[in-house]
């Protein structure tokens, strides 16, 4: 499995992407943890809970609702629909490691907003992972960023289940905890609710380069 993951970085995303097919399933059934040593597209493989739930592009739907004037239920075909966005950006972790000019697609967050209409009073948004636990937040303004994307493409294909499709959040300017993956729901709100990892002492704001005790290069 080892080499399969080397394999899959050096060679390429056509290859990678067949070696995450190849390693999900070992990754939901693995009780060492050894299989979160795999490279996952130059990535690793992170997650909350011992096992996600998958969704397929038949089955996956996401809900805008809170502070808004028109409360959505979008499936991926809907948001396919929607304006596209492509950003070529860097991926970097709060715990070091960044994977370099990651071609990203997907429905600018600020179209999502006006498509939905914010009421009033709506200064924050609360995010909701599938998982069942992960949770995540932004400010109003930081969502509106041309930056910020609901992605729907990563690595010039569909995003994995393990890369926290079929959709996902990208923050661009902001370590990867913020990038919520397997997003399901996004809550407009009159308050930001710190995440799931920010209860757990990460910041709230997480500027790359500019919190968490860190000094990396922005993106």
């Amino acid at each position: 499995m080892l080499g399969l993951g080397a394999l899959g970085v050096a060679v390429g995303a056509d290859v990678q992407r067949g070696t995450d097919r190849f390693v999900a399933p070992l990754r939901e059934n693995d009780p060492t943890g050894l299989t979160d040593l795999l490279p996952s597209g130059g990535f690793r493989y992170y997650s909350v809970v011992a096992s996600v739930p998958e969704r397929t592009s038949a089955d996956y739907e996401l809900r805008v609702h809170g502070l808004v004037d028109r409360p959505l239920t979008l499936t991926l075909d809907d948001l396919s629909r929607m304006p596209q966005t492509e950003l070529v950006r860097d991926f970097q972790c709060v715990t070091g490691w960044r994977v370099t000019s990651v071609r990203w697609t997907g429905v600018r967050l600020a179209d999502l907003l006006d498509a939905a209409g914010t009421r009033p009073g709506a200064t924050a948004l609360t995010f909701r992972s599938f998982d069942g636990a992960y949770t995540e937040s932004l400010t109003i303004d930081q969502a509106r960023r041309p930056d910020v994307l609901v992605a729907l493409t990563m690595l010039d294909g569909p995003i994995t289940h393990d890369h926290g499709g079929p959709v996902r959040l990208y923050v661009a300017p902001m370590y990867g905890y913020k990038s919520i993956k397997w997003l399901a729901e996004i809550e407009v709100v009159d308050t930001v609710t710190p995440g799931f990892w920010e209860q757990r002492g990460y910041d709230v704001d997480g500027w790359i380069g500019k919190s968490n005790g860190r000094d990396d290069e922005p993106v």
